[in-house]
């Protein structure tokens, strides 16, 4: 997890260390607009679609959906942990050490500033990664679990993040109005729980 010195764009993207995780499930899909609807009854996105990624939703509004989805459906649905994401992105155990997430040819995996013209398209248009998940590379950028901590260089098992930031919660993945290159699985972006942006959504784990 994590990425080296000469890969990283900023400091708290290092050090690279060995995670060990175990078993879980993360949704092959971003959460679309219409679960979201059928889950809260209102559709806070900006750009409207059924099968577009909800978006312009907050840390703090998906952990209500959450809390409504698993009454409706019994389940125990979350947020991926930061790792779990990274793992999933990486192309977990299949992993083929692509320079972007899913592969080599960006454009064939991600929605980007250079090919999306700056606005969502439908969840699972592009190939999908490794193990057959879509779009954890671009269209949305995506709110995990974790808060905001720095990496330690020891090994760690099923890591959770800080216990509390003043800085925020983590969010991973390029969206359609970044740079391509910011479709590296090492990536780590944080923002405010209650921060909402048009480019922000999530997908679920189990």
């Amino acid at each position: 997890m994590g990425l080296d010195e000469s890969e990283a764009e900023h400091s708290y993207e290092t050090p690279r260390h060995q995670v060990t995780l175990s078993d879980f499930r993360i949704g092959k899909y971003e959460v679309t607009q219409d679960l979201w609807k059928a889950v809260m009854g209102d559709n806070p996105s900006s750009s409207k679609g059924d099968r577009l990624p909800v978006e312009s939703v907050s840390w703090n509004d998906i952990q209500i959906f959450i809390k409504k989805l698993n009454k409706m459906t019994g389940r125990n649905y979350r947020l991926p942990t930061e790792a779990e994401w990274e793992f999933a992105a990486k192309g977990g155990n299949l992993s083929k050490g692509y320079a972007f997430i899913g592969g080599n040819e960006i454009d064939k995996t991600a929605w980007h500033s250079h090919n999306a013209d700056k606005h969502t398209h439908k969840v699972g248009l592009l190939n999908p990664n490794e193990l057959g998940i879509y779009d954890m590379g671009g269209n949305i950028s995506e709110w995990v679990q974790d808060w905001y901590g720095h990496y330690s260089e020891k090994p760690q098992k099923n890591p959770r993040g800080a216990k509390k930031s003043k800085i925020g919660k983590i969010f991973r993945g390029g969206n359609c109005a970044i740079l391509p290159e910011y479709n590296n699985p090492g990536c780590r972006f944080v923002s405010n729980p209650s921060f909402k942006s048009p480019y922000m959504g999530f997908r679920l784990a189990e």
